[in-house]
């Protein structure tokens, strides 16, 4: 897809919508919702540089207990790790690192590969209690 904001659009509208259908919370559906527009506006604005002939590519599945979201760009890609803590010291009021705060605090898995081109996401619609062990649907 065009690397321009509305062209998500659609993409985001089918996604959310397979989501309702599949009876995952409003609070899931958000964090989807945020992380998919976080690594797409990354993808156009630091893979791309905002050239709008360079492509973003977004494939997902869900499933009945996870959506899982892959956004690719054009990019030379980048470490993640070298991205700073935007919570803490001088990184605190600057802009960078927050989109990908944010990906990796709503969902429940964050995955770039070597390059750092492309980034893959989980949300399982049931969490692990870490204090029992046992599965429990997330309210």
């Amino acid at each position: 897809m065009e690397s321009i904001s509305s062209a998500v659009t659609s993409v985001r509208e089918g996604l959310l919508s397979e989501l309702k259908a599949n009876s995952f919370s409003e609070e899931d559906i958000f964090a989807v919702h945020l992380a998919l527009e976080e690594a797409f506006i990354n993808a156009v604005r630091h893979g791309h540089k905002m050239d709008p002939a360079k492509g973003v590519k977004i494939d997902y599945l869900v499933a009945p207990d996870k959506i899982e979201v892959t956004v690719t760009d054009e990019g030379d890609g980048f470490d993640p790790g070298a991205v700073p803590d935007p919570r803490y010291g001088e990184n605190l009021y600057k802009p960078e690192g927050r989109g990908l705060f944010l990906m990796r605090s709503y969902m429940d898995a964050v995955e770039f590969n070597e390059r750092g081109n492309s980034v893959y996401m989980v949300k399982y619609k049931e969490k692990l209690n870490p204090t029992k062990g046992e599965n429990q649907t997330q309210a």
